[in-house]
């Protein structure tokens, strides 16, 4: 099934291509692309050229996705899998709130137990095609907002955001060890770069002491990465706390709040599960991608959303004070703030 975008012509003047770049963001590329589809661009229900001129009243419309473009490979996933909670849904993107221990996209040993067979298999089931394009991801055990784009512009207006640090995302995570409780405008950051670790390769590292050479030695050269992060809850043996992240690297919150000292709770990988407190029922990395905020890529609406506390955050959320309406995720973009200074 083709998508399509269609928009209303209020004051602006040029030609078709024109408007299509400046009002719904689209490139050369992807306007080339829709010209040479059947009815790939109109200009009031007539097949026309991205050259015409428009005037105010007209109805231009485009074709963001052509026919037989879903994720073909993609399987349905076991009938017992249940699909996530929808945060969003409009005809652009959908958001879903990923339980902790399921991967995002098929690899290894998951093929058909992902978040994006579940995402295949309830477009289906709606007569849609699918095609997955994840806007980020999320390790296996992180819960959380998941955030998937329906067409090619979309997801590439959407990259383009979290590249100049547009969508933003605030993720809470329980850590090792006293952190003093901070007001609601402090925050610490973090800006270790990092890199693959070359004694594991399914661990990355930080890069505390200056840089050397990386391609002239061969290894690979560390990326930058900042974290930055505040505590609002603490007992001496772990703390609560939010983050945010200005990049978006492998593992970064996780390999950063063990350089720091403070591992999260439960991590297999970066902390020493041997001597560290895990209270309550945490079996898994306590980290959870809890907010987003971000601008529509084509309506250029702001978007927040909020992603309920999975059962395993629930008593150590009450403890911390968090309004049940917050651990709900029940939020619009007021209480999206106001949460945010937690």
């Amino acid at each position: 099934m083709k998508q399509y975008l269609t928009l209303s012509v209020s004051t602006e003047t040029g030609s078709v291509e024109h408007f299509l770049r400046a009002k719904a963001g689209l490139t050369r590329r992807q306007i080339s692309r829709a010209k040479f589809s059947e009815n790939g661009i109109l200009k009031n229900g007539i097949r026309c050229r991205s050259t015409e001129e428009i005037s105010p009243g007209d109805i231009i419309t485009v074709c963001l996705e052509e026919e037989n473009t879903g994720s073909s490979h993609l399987i349905p996933p076991p009938s017992d899998m249940i699909m996530p909670a929808v945060l969003y849904e409009d005809s652009d993107l959908i958001a879903v709130n990923k339980p902790a221990g399921i991967p995002v996209h098929p690899s290894g040993k998951h093929y058909n137990d992902t978040l994006s067979n579940q995402l295949f298999s309830y477009f289906s089931q709606n007569g849609q095609q699918f095609c997955c394009r994840s806007i980020g991801r999320l390790d296996k055990e992180t819960s959380g907002i998941v955030l998937f784009a329906k067409n090619r512009p979309a997801a590439s207006l959407l990259q383009k955001q979290r590249n100049e640090g547009k969508l933003l995302k605030q993720y809470l995570a329980a850590v090792s060890g006293y952190l003093p409780v901070d007001t609601e405008k402090s925050w610490h950051t973090i800006s270790f770069p990092v890199m693959p670790d070359p004694c594991n390769p399914l661990k990355m590292q930080v890069l505390k002491t200056a840089a050397y050479d990386f391609h002239a030695t061969g290894k690979v050269s560390p990326k930058s990465a900042v974290t930055h992060y505040r505590t609002f809850y603490s007992t001496p043996d772990w703390s609560l706390v939010l983050l945010r992240l200005e990049t978006g690297r492998t593992h970064q919150i996780r390999v950063h709040m063990a350089a720091s000292g403070h591992p999260l709770l439960g991590d297999p990988l970066y902390g020493d599960n041997r001597n560290m407190p895990v209270p309550h029922n945490f079996q898994r990395t306590a980290l959870h991608a809890w907010k987003m905020e971000f601008f529509h890529p084509f309506t250029q609406k702001r978007v927040f959303l909020s992603a309920a506390l999975p059962d395993d955050f629930t008593d150590i959320a009450k403890k911390a004070g968090l309004p049940q309406d917050v651990q709900n995720g029940e939020t619009d973009a007021a209480e999206w703030q106001r949460a945010a200074k937690l």
